[in-house]
């Protein structure tokens, strides 16, 4: 028989809510309850005192990592799911730097979900094999910045988030066309993102900008 797991899910699309639902049939002995906000989730972590909780990164009133922070500094023991749209191991190690154990990306495999609960609820941590790779080489390619990211990789962000173009860039900065671009390939890379308008936006989400 299986240890009972009661599992919170900070989520704000119903779809999400009923996906999580069917991840976990009765059987697995996961009792769900939910908040679709962080406000929500504060009062539910008080009152259900849930083993794991699984959180969206884009909450209506705020974000999951600081929401992850927060409960953390709380309960160093809490356990924690991070749940995002994305896949980009830039925010797979913020996540687990805010004190998650587990990082799980909407776009990847559903049963994801469900092994990452199993595993936190369980005692462990739970990571991709493919992101955990990823996040290995990022680390890899950081040169000792915490942050990981350059100075000028986080001018050429805050730049690029106010709407200058990479001509733009070049010139404001005395740089030529050819090192913005090439600190912009590099930045796609870090986040994972196919366009910059896609990195800007994990970049909001980690609070970079």
């Amino acid at each position: 028989m299986r240890t009972a797991v009661k599992l919170l899910v900070v989520e704000d699309h119903p779809i999400v809510i009923a996906g999580c639902r069917a991840l976990f049939p009765k059987d697995d002995g996961v009792t769900m309850v939910e908040a679709r906000t962080a406000s929500a989730a504060r009062i539910a972590m008080k009152e259900e005192a849930p083993d794991v909780s699984v959180i969206d990164i884009n909450l209506p009133d705020g974000s999951g990592l600081e929401l992850t922070r927060e409960f953390v500094a709380q309960d160093p023991d809490v356990r924690i799911v991070v749940f995002s749209m994305s896949d980009a191991p830039m925010l797979a190690i913020q996540a687990i730097e805010c004190g998650a154990k587990s990082y799980v990306s909407k776009n990847g495999n559903p049963f994801d979900l469900r092994d990452a609960v199993l595993a936190v609820a369980r005692g462990d941590t739970w990571i991709s094999d493919d992101l955990t790779q990823e996040m290995a080489l990022l680390r890899a390619s950081a040169r000792g910045t915490t942050s990981l990211l350059s100075d000028r990789e986080h001018l050429v962000l805050r730049m690029l988030a106010s709407g200058r173009s990479m001509a733009e860039i070049a010139n404001d900065i005395s740089v030529s066309y050819k090192t913005v671009a090439a600190d912009c390939a590099a930045l796609r890379t870090k986040f994972s993102a196919r366009t910059s308008s896609e990195m800007v936006r994990i970049a909001v989400e980690l609070k970079l900008i």
